[in-house]
C-alpha cells in the first residue's frame, strides 16, 4: 500500500510527489500523459529563465523519483474507498493507498464516479473543478486536490505551489503536526 497516490503528473502532481516522497511517504504518480503543460513555452516561472513545457515536466518527474516516488503511465478510471484507505482502479493495474492527490488538470471526469463534489470553474475554457477547501481536501475523506482541478489557475509556478500547499497539508495531517520542510545550505 502507498501513502499518497497521486494522479496526475503535471506540476501540481509531481511538486506533490517531490514533497510526500522526500518526507519519506511511500509515493505513487499515475499519469496520463495529457499534461497541458505538454505544449507550454514557460518564461514567468521563478527560478527559470525560459523551459519548454516538457523540460519543466521531465524535470518534476526526475525531482520526485530522486526522492524515491514511483512514477507510473496509467489512467485512473475509478476510486473506491475501503477500510484501509483507497483502492484505485487503473486500466493497467489497481494500486491502494492511504491518501490520494487529484491533481488531473482541467479533468474532473472522476467526480461523477467517485462521488466528489465540483463546482463551477473560474479560469477561461474550463467548466468545472473539484470543489475543495482552502487546504485541498474535497468532500471525501482521504482525497484531496491540487492544481487547475481545484482552481488554482492555469500558471506553472500556481500549480506548482498549490501542489506542495497540499503535500504539505497532508504530511501535516498524516503527522499530527505542521510539517515543515526547510534544507538549509551544505
Amino acid at each position: 500500500m502507498f501513502d499518497v497516490v497521486i494522479i496526475g503528473a503535471g506540476s501540481a502532481g509531481a511538486s506533490a510527489a517531490l514533497f510526500t516522497a522526500k518526507a519519506g511517504k511511500k509515493t505513487l504518480v499515475l499519469e496520463n500523459d495529457k499534461s497541458l503543460t505538454k505544449r507550454a513555452w514557460i518564461e514567468n516561472h521563478y527560478g527559470v529563465m525560459e523551459i519548454t513545457g516538457p523540460e519543466l515536466l521531465e524535470m518534476g518527474k526526475k525531482q520526485a523519483a530522486k526522492f524515491g516516488a514511483e512514477i507510473v503511465g496509467d489512467k485512473v478510471v475509478n476510486i473506491v474507498k475501503n477500510e484501509e484507505g483507497f483502492q484505485i482502479q487503473a486500466e493497467n493495474g489497481s494500486y491502494e493507498a492511504k491518501y490520494i492527490i487529484l491533481a488531473t488538470g482541467m479533468s474532473v471526469d472522476l467526480a461523477e464516479t467517485v462521488g466528489l463534489k465540483t463546482k463551477p470553474a473560474t479560469e477561461p475554457r474550463l467548466k468545472a473543478v473539484f470543489d475543495v477547501d482552502a487546504a485541498g481536501k474535497t468532500n471525501i475523506d482521504g482525497i484531496w486536490a491540487a492544481g487547475i482541478a481545484a482552481g488554482s489557475g492555469f500558471h506553472t509556478i500556481i500549480t506548482a505551489g498549490d501542489g506542495a500547499k497540499v503535500a504539505v497539508n497532508i504530511l501535516s495531517e498524516m503527522s499530527g503536526a505542521r510539517y515543515v520542510d526547510h534544507d538549509v545550505l551544505k
